[in-house]
């Protein structure tokens, strides 16, 4: 057997692993497209669930009794307005959320169903985040020098 023999002989044993090589670099190079394309896109949902958590619950927390704090100025959050106003704001977002009023503390809860963009191929249609924010009502609050 020559030489040149020799090389195709082990040419042609070889000529599989190339294939194999391309398939999996190819897999590897999709999965991590995946987990940094809809990892960002997760982490922006939980940064946006909870800003609307947040907001929704400095918009209950305005909902302060009128007549009491013009009669006393005592400030005392009224739970059913709060409640609403809370509620309003997470319906006018379009996401959904619940909203708990113990005393004068507005807690919200916000949920976010993200889509995967990659991985959803993978099988992995969607990733639920929630976000968690809380306000009560303040008096007084000014600024330095006033």
């Amino acid at each position: 057997m020559t030489s040149a023999d020799r090389l195709r002989s082990r040419l042609r044993d070889e000529e599989g692993m190339v294939t194999a090589f391309v398939v999996i670099f190819t897999f590897a190079l999709l999965l991590l497209a995946g987990l940094v394309i809809d990892g960002g896109l997760t982490l922006a949902a939980r940064v946006q669930a909870i800003d609307e958590a947040q907001a929704a619950a400095r918009a209950g927390a305005q909902a302060i009794n009128l007549p009491l704090y013009r009669s006393t100025g005592q400030v005392v959050l009224d739970p059913s307005q709060a409640r609403q106003a809370a509620e309003s704001y997470l319906a006018a977002t379009g996401h959904t959320g619940t909203v708990a009023v113990n005393g004068d503390d507005v807690e919200v809860t916000v949920s976010i169903s993200q889509a995967m963009q990659i991985l959803g191929i993978g099988g992995i249609g969607s990733l639920s985040v929630t976000g968690h924010g809380n306000a009560i009502p303040e008096h007084g609050v000014t600024g330095a020098g006033t």
